[in-house]
């Protein structure tokens, strides 16, 4: 079994998610006693944060990059950045390990082939629903890509940085996701990919209209794959 690298902490309530389902998938798979490999870095999310808010993404890069150096020196055979927004400094993570950076945008892109679906709606942080790092990545599968109006976007981005990532879960918070997530049908998403980790503990199936591609499940269900040479990664 190779050994999975975490880059963790952004926030801890999401990380704690993908060693959950990491380990219940490797048990799944092997049976008995069975858990996985796992190093983990996790980061001081008030330090990540301060760096979003300034947009000092080159400090954020050397963060992360620090992080995951320390996860290939623990024995890490593939990284994971636990996080859909901090992979828009993914670029100079990979270029400081020596191991691969398993992208989470990748993972939604082959999971989203094996759905058959085309044309997908994305919610997360403001960067990952405006910027290319992102949405640009998802593009460059073959995939068409759709995103709230400006007035949802700000609205998803609030929840998630004044509620989710604090750990706060409101009921009127899941009731206006429900309704985004209804204009992006209307836009003729056939699925919406939760392009922020900590969505997943707001919108549960049932909340949506339409299916949903629930991000750090897929990230961490690929990482087990990589785990158990099942996929090989880039």
């Amino acid at each position: 079994m190779k050994t999975i690298g975490l880059v963790g902490g952004m926030s801890w309530h999401s990380t704690v998610e993908y060693y959950r389902v990491i380990n219940e998938l490797v048990a799944e798979r092997q049976g008995g006693h069975a858990s996985a490999r796992v190093t983990l870095q996790s980061l001081d999310f008030a330090e990540v944060r301060a760096c979003q808010v300034k947009g000092d993404w080159a400090r954020a890069g050397r963060l992360l990059a620090d992080a995951a150096q320390s996860c290939e020196r623990s024995g890490a055979d593939v990284v994971l950045i636990c996080t859909n927004l901090m992979h828009r400094v993914a670029d100079d993570v990979q270029a400081a390990i020596d191991v691969p950076l398993l992208h989470i945008a990748d993972a939604i892109a082959d999971r989203a082939r094996d759905e058959g679906w085309s044309r997908l709606g994305v919610l997360g942080a403001r960067w990952v629903m405006e910027e290319d790092f992102y949405v640009g990545r998802l593009a460059g599968h073959g995939l068409d890509v759709v995103v709230p109006g400006p007035d949802d976007r700000t609205e998803v981005d609030r929840v998630i940085f004044e509620e989710l990532t604090r750990g706060i879960v409101r009921e009127e918070s899941r009731a206006a996701y429900a309704g985004i997530l209804g204009r992006l049908a209307d836009q003729g998403a056939e699925a919406v990919v939760l392009g922020c980790t900590e969505i997943e503990l707001l919108v549960r199936p049932e909340d949506a209209p339409l299916p949903v591609l629930a991000s750090m499940r897929t990230h961490a269900e690929a990482a087990v794959a990589v785990a158990l040479g099942d996929r090989v990664a880039a």
